[in-house]
């Protein structure tokens, strides 16, 4: 296998024993009830290290019909600020176990889509999938085929899958407990109306940790269109949410691509942020920190979730797709304070 160093090595290295180390590199770690998070760290180190450098010559079957030697990830759409941002994160993670990095964009054409599915596995040593992008003919083409691939930001309600995600319920917690703590009541939820459905859990979360506080009255829930312009965005919906009986006091929003027409429009109507209304991001987005009132948000821990993919992904290349454990990883985000808040 072309191995450049001791398993002893590699083991002093991780603090492990050397015994650990061979059954992990020799497929048996499942047999032993080693934990899967061990078997990637071990796995990721091994691949750091070179043990995997050499495959020419081996009997045994490669998870791809070549050996590209590449991870995708496909995408919605290339704008999503998430992708934009953990991109650099995963080509550092993958760089460094010698791997290289790609992102697709899912084919809007359903059937042009579903045959690069198959033809996958020609240019990509395993797969990322994104959000949307792991929809179900997707998830059931690969796993037919043993095809290693891990679900990034999305949870499967039906199957168990290799799955990587921020804690959302840790993330409405951080943001319901600073809105209560700064002394509001009434809260306006402004959701993408195309992306209501994936988003339904985050909003049940957030409207069950308000109606367990008592100091804030039940949320409204606005749905808009999220538009190209500002121009084109609906503020009547807000405009009476505004004034009493209700009289919003802050607006939690829950998709970063709105937040940008959203500030837009009311900075053309004369509503001042924070101090007519408050706002906090669930999502992070560009430019937030240099906007005219920068805007609080949740903030994903891009590199450590990257650190996580890489390993999990290499762990399934490993084992050619066929690992017996698959694990369902949430990483909590952090609460980044600024001004549209109205707490600075």
């Amino acid at each position: 296998m072309g191995k450049k160093f001791k398993n002893k090595d590699l083991a002093a290295r991780l603090g492990v024993s050397s015994t650990l180390v061979s059954l992990v590199l020799n497929n048996k770690a499942d047999e032993q009830g080693i934990r899967k998070d061990t078997q990637e760290k071990v796995l990721a180190l091994a691949k750091q290290m070179g043990f995997f450098g050499n495959t020419s010559g081996e009997s045994e079957s490669l998870p791809v019909e070549d050996k590209p030697g590449i991870l995708g990830m496909i995408v919605p759409s290339y704008s999503d600020p998430f992708v934009i941002q953990i991109t650099p994160y995963l080509q550092k993670a993958f760089s460094s176990i010698g791997l290289g990095f790609s992102v697709i964009s899912k084919d809007s054409d359903d059937q042009r889509y579903d045959r690069l599915v198959g033809s996958f596995k020609k240019f990509y040593s395993g797969l990322i999938l994104y959000g949307d992008a792991a929809d179900e003919n997707t998830i059931r083409s690969l796993r037919t085929v043993d095809y290693p691939f891990i679900i990034l930001e999305k949870n499967s309600r039906t199957l168990r899958l290799n799955t990587i995600t921020s804690d959302s319920a840790a993330g409405a917690s951080l943001v319901v407990n600073h809105i209560a703590k700064l002394g509001y009541k009434n809260v306006i939820i402004v959701a993408d109306k195309k992306r209501l459905q994936p988003n339904s859990p985050e909003i049940d979360d957030i409207t069950e940790l308000i109606s367990k506080n008592p100091s804030l009255s039940k949320p409204v829930l606005v749905e808009i269109d999220n538009p190209l312009i500002d121009s084109d965005m609906d503020f009547s919906k807000f405009e009476q949410l505004l004034r009493p009986p209700f009289r919003a006091e802050i607006m939690i929003v829950l998709n970063a691509s709105l937040v940008y027409p959203l500030m837009s429009v009311m900075r053309k109507k004369n509503l001042r942020i924070p101090q007519d209304i408050a706002l906090i991001s669930m999502e992070e987005g560009i430019g937030f920190d240099i906007m005219f009132a920068p805007v609080t948000s949740l903030k994903k821990q891009l590199s450590g979730m990257s650190v996580k993919v890489a390993n999990m992904i290499w762990s399934e290349i490993k084992n050619s797709g066929k690992g017996k454990y698959k694990r369902q990883v949430s990483i909590p985000p952090e609460l980044i304070v600024r001004n549209s808040c109205g707490s600075i």
